[in-house]
Protein backbone atom coordinates (compact mmCIF):
# COMPACT_ATOMS: atom_id res chain seq x y z
CA UNK A 1 0.00 0.00 0.00
CA UNK A 2 1.25 3.29 -0.70
CA UNK A 3 1.83 5.85 2.10
CA UNK A 4 1.42 9.42 2.33
CA UNK A 5 2.96 11.91 5.02
CA UNK A 6 1.09 14.75 5.19
CA UNK A 7 2.96 18.19 6.58
CA UNK A 8 1.24 21.27 8.43
CA UNK A 9 5.05 23.16 8.22
CA UNK A 10 5.14 23.30 11.87
CA UNK A 11 8.35 23.17 13.04
CA UNK A 12 7.73 20.66 15.77
CA UNK A 13 7.54 17.94 12.92
CA UNK A 14 10.93 17.40 11.53
CA UNK A 15 12.19 18.39 15.10
CA UNK A 16 10.07 15.62 17.14
CA UNK A 17 10.02 13.39 13.42
CA UNK A 18 6.20 12.63 13.43
CA UNK A 19 3.70 14.05 10.76
CA UNK A 20 0.63 15.90 10.83
CA UNK A 21 -1.42 12.94 9.04
CA UNK A 22 -0.68 9.89 7.64
CA UNK A 23 -2.56 8.03 4.62
CA UNK A 24 -1.94 4.11 4.09
CA UNK A 25 -4.62 2.95 1.54
CA UNK A 26 -7.72 3.63 3.12
CA UNK A 27 -6.36 4.95 6.56
CA UNK A 28 -5.77 8.33 7.65
CA UNK A 29 -4.73 8.97 10.90
CA UNK A 30 -4.10 12.60 12.98
CA UNK A 31 -1.71 13.59 15.01
CA UNK A 32 -2.35 15.16 18.22
CA UNK A 33 -3.11 18.77 16.82
CA UNK A 34 -3.40 22.07 18.62
CA UNK A 35 -5.15 25.73 18.09
CA UNK A 36 -2.29 26.40 15.93
CA UNK A 37 -3.66 29.53 13.66
CA UNK A 38 -2.23 30.11 10.14
CA UNK A 39 0.60 32.74 11.99
CA UNK A 40 1.88 29.95 14.14
CA UNK A 41 -0.14 31.45 17.05
CA UNK A 42 -2.55 29.95 19.45
CA UNK A 43 -6.02 30.78 18.40
CA UNK A 44 -8.33 31.52 21.78
CA UNK A 45 -5.53 31.76 24.43
CA UNK A 46 -7.47 31.21 27.53
CA UNK A 47 -10.55 29.75 25.43
CA UNK A 48 -11.38 26.04 25.32
CA UNK A 49 -14.30 26.08 23.32
CA UNK A 50 -12.06 28.38 21.06
CA UNK A 51 -9.18 26.17 20.94
CA UNK A 52 -10.74 22.61 20.21
CA UNK A 53 -12.98 24.37 16.98
CA UNK A 54 -9.38 25.62 15.70
CA UNK A 55 -8.06 22.18 16.43
CA UNK A 56 -10.71 20.63 14.26
CA UNK A 57 -10.62 23.52 11.47
CA UNK A 58 -6.85 21.82 11.55
CA UNK A 59 -7.57 18.35 11.39
CA UNK A 60 -10.01 18.81 8.70
CA UNK A 61 -7.48 20.78 6.45
CA UNK A 62 -5.05 17.78 7.08
CA UNK A 63 -7.38 15.40 6.09
CA UNK A 64 -8.44 17.45 3.41
CA UNK A 65 -4.70 17.32 2.35
CA UNK A 66 -4.92 13.59 2.82
CA UNK A 67 -8.30 13.24 0.51
CA UNK A 68 -10.64 12.86 3.06
CA UNK A 69 -13.38 14.64 4.89
CA UNK A 70 -14.58 14.37 8.31
CA UNK A 71 -17.45 12.63 7.39
CA UNK A 72 -14.95 9.91 7.12
CA UNK A 73 -13.57 10.41 10.89
CA UNK A 74 -14.14 6.78 12.80
CA UNK A 75 -12.34 7.68 15.62
CA UNK A 76 -11.44 11.18 17.90
CA UNK A 77 -9.60 10.95 20.90
CA UNK A 78 -9.40 14.89 22.86
CA UNK A 79 -6.59 15.65 25.50
CA UNK A 80 -7.40 18.62 27.69
CA UNK A 81 -5.64 19.95 30.52
CA UNK A 82 -8.51 20.89 32.46
CA UNK A 83 -11.41 18.52 32.27
CA UNK A 84 -13.47 20.73 33.50
CA UNK A 85 -13.91 22.20 30.19
CA UNK A 86 -15.08 18.77 29.17
CA UNK A 87 -18.73 20.83 28.73
CA UNK A 88 -17.06 23.70 26.46
CA UNK A 89 -14.34 21.17 24.46
CA UNK A 90 -17.81 18.54 23.64
CA UNK A 91 -19.66 21.64 22.34
CA UNK A 92 -17.25 22.11 20.11
CA UNK A 93 -16.98 18.84 19.19
CA UNK A 94 -20.58 17.64 18.56
CA UNK A 95 -20.79 20.82 16.50
CA UNK A 96 -18.59 19.29 14.10
CA UNK A 97 -19.56 15.23 14.80
CA UNK A 98 -23.08 15.09 16.23
CA UNK A 99 -24.30 13.54 13.33
CA UNK A 100 -21.07 11.52 11.81
CA UNK A 101 -20.68 10.49 15.95
CA UNK A 102 -17.25 8.95 15.60
CA UNK A 103 -15.80 6.75 18.69
CA UNK A 104 -14.24 9.83 21.17
CA UNK A 105 -12.48 9.83 24.40
CA UNK A 106 -11.68 12.95 26.51
CA UNK A 107 -9.00 12.59 28.85
CA UNK A 108 -7.39 14.97 31.63
CA UNK A 109 -3.33 15.60 31.15
CA UNK A 110 -1.16 17.40 32.85
CA UNK A 111 -0.04 19.88 30.17
CA UNK A 112 1.17 20.54 26.48
CA UNK A 113 4.64 21.83 25.06
CA UNK A 114 3.28 25.28 25.44
CA UNK A 115 1.18 26.35 28.54
CA UNK A 116 -1.15 28.56 26.59
CA UNK A 117 -2.45 24.96 24.77
CA UNK A 118 -5.52 23.80 26.47
CA UNK A 119 -6.76 21.06 24.60
CA UNK A 120 -4.87 18.80 21.55
CA UNK A 121 -6.87 16.38 19.51
CA UNK A 122 -6.46 13.45 17.21
CA UNK A 123 -8.70 11.80 15.03
CA UNK A 124 -8.15 8.76 12.40
CA UNK A 125 -10.26 8.60 9.28
CA UNK A 126 -11.33 5.44 7.10
CA UNK A 127 -12.32 6.52 3.54
CA UNK A 128 -15.59 3.82 2.73
CA UNK A 129 -14.98 4.03 -1.36
CA UNK A 130 -11.58 2.96 -1.30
Amino acid sequence: MKRTNISSGSPYEPMVGYSRAVRVGAFVHVAGTTAFGADGKIVGVGDAYLQAAQALRNIEAALGRAGARMSDVVRTRMFVTNIADWEKIGRAHGEVFGKIRPAATMVEVKGFVAPEMLVEIEAEAILADE
